[in-house]
């Protein structure tokens, strides 16, 4: 038996193309291996977004040099971000990997793991997979946010055929896969550059007609791109669920334009109007950035207003850091200091605790639908249509099952609740 190691960080894009590495190693007959050592090929799949994720790769890059020396023929991959035109520096730089794949690349890995393979391996009957995947629909970048490295790394939007990701999702559901979530750094711009250009919106009606996939997620949608045959085919196709990812950044519009967003508050607040009108029910999340170059207190005091107002179900927020590379390490100062980004991430957090505090205290004593993605400490875990967490107990396997579930206990991230009935699939 041969083995494969996957270290991966960052996006969910990486994941996804882990998950499918994976699968694709699965099938010719690898098998998986946590321990890095044992393994016949090494794929560190990475990330540059922030300095840190890259200082992590590095680490990890540097630490298998030792293991290179003493197993000269393990196949050592580097995957992802980090991977660029600068190749050539790369192979100098780190004399030990063997193989540099840019994002979304896996061919000259694959063929090498073909080759490498012992006789009778290939084609091996691969394994089943978790009720839930992530498939990539379109890479690449066209936005340049003056803040993001992802452009410059992953290249322009290039979006995959209709009919080969309705081909590989079928697949997932062949192998047990219950609910797929459609990435891409911007999943809003899926198919204007295929033949006929197909929108998300098509994309997303043509997997509803899958037999035996039970839901659909997408993410990360932009707020100048979402339009409003997106928003109607979320409401209308019931396969997709209630959950839209939508990146604010912040809610001062002087921020929103050194950004390079392309959209004011007021346009953001009236999508969400759009949204929550023919979307009922509806869950939103968001990302805020707090501490760009140049921000004042009244321009957080907007971000923060703006949070209040709309009430997210999920804020995802970060201090801003300077990314060498981008337009924003360039042409702004880093001048707020970070005692000051602290103190507004904290102002985030402590207001977004209590609005989804407030938000799922609703639910108490409610019975929801969850699609049950594992277990964890004795529970069973899955998350609702709007992708609320919940726990719950029960002695019999449930995995990959759509159950009810009486929610009993609530906070701001995630339910606690009792079993009622399976649900037919």
């Amino acid at each position: 038996m041969s083995y494969y190691h996957i270290w991966s960080i960052g996006c969910q894009m990486n994941k996804a193309y882990s998950e499918q590495l994976a699968i694709d190693l699965e099938r010719l007959g690898y098998r998986s291996t946590g321990a890095i050592e044992e393994a016949d090929i090494a794929v560190i799949n990475s990330c540059v977004v922030r300095q840190s994720a890259e200082n992590r790769v590095l680490s990890k890059l540097d630490s298998l040099i030792p293991l290179k020396r003493v197993n000269p023929d393990t196949v050592v991959a580097l995957a992802g971000c980090m991977v660029d035109a600068g190749i050539a520096e790369l192979r100098r730089r780190f004399s030990h990997v063997d193989l540099f794949l840019k994002p979304g690349e896996s061919a000259e890995l694959l063929d090498l793991a073909r080759a490498r393979a012992p006789e009778g391996m290939q084609d091996s009957t691969p394994l089943p997979l978790p009720p839930s995947a992530f498939v990539t629909i379109i890479e690449g970048c066209d936005n340049f946010c003056s803040y993001c490295i992802v452009p410059y790394r992953r290249g322009r939007e290039r979006s995959r055929p209709l009919a080969e990701i309705r081909s590989q999702v079928e697949g997932l559901v062949e192998r047990g896969v219950k609910q797929v979530t459609l990435l891409g750094q911007n999943v809003d711009s899926y198919g204007y550059d295929l033949p006929g250009m197909p929108d998300l919106a098509d994309l997303l009606e043509e997997l509803n007609s899958i037999e035996d996939l039970m839901r659909i997620r997408f993410l990360t949608s932009h707020p100048k791109d979402m339009n409003q045959k997106l928003i109607r085919a979320v409401a209308s196709l019931d396969k997709v669920c209630e959950s839209i990812s939508l990146p604010v950044q912040t809610g001062d519009d002087e921020i929103l334009q050194a950004m390079g967003r392309g959209y004011t508050a007021q346009d953001y607040r009236e999508l969400v109007e759009q949204i929550r009108g023919n979307v009922p029910g509806v869950a939103l999340s968001t990302d805020v950035i707090v501490g760009f170059p140049g921000e004042t207190e009244v321009q957080f005091q907007r971000t923060l207003d703006l949070l209040s107002s709309i009430r997210f179900d999920t804020v995802h927020v970060a201090a801003y850091s300077p990314r060498s590379g981008t337009l924003a390490s360039r042409e702004f100062e880093d001048d707020v200091p970070p005692s000051e980004k602290k103190r507004r991430l904290q102002k985030v957090e402590e207001l977004e605790c209590q609005i989804a505090s407030e938000i799922n205290a609703q639910l108490l004593g409610q019975k929801v639908e969850v699609l049950v993605e594992g277990d964890k400490k004795g529970k069973w875990w899955g998350r609702t249509r709007t992708g609320k967490l919940v726990f719950f107990n029960d002695d019999s396997s449930r995995l990959g099952q759509l159950v009810a579930v009486e929610i009993e206990k609530t906070s701001p991230w995630s339910l606690q609740g009792v079993f009622e009935h399976k649900h037919s699939l």
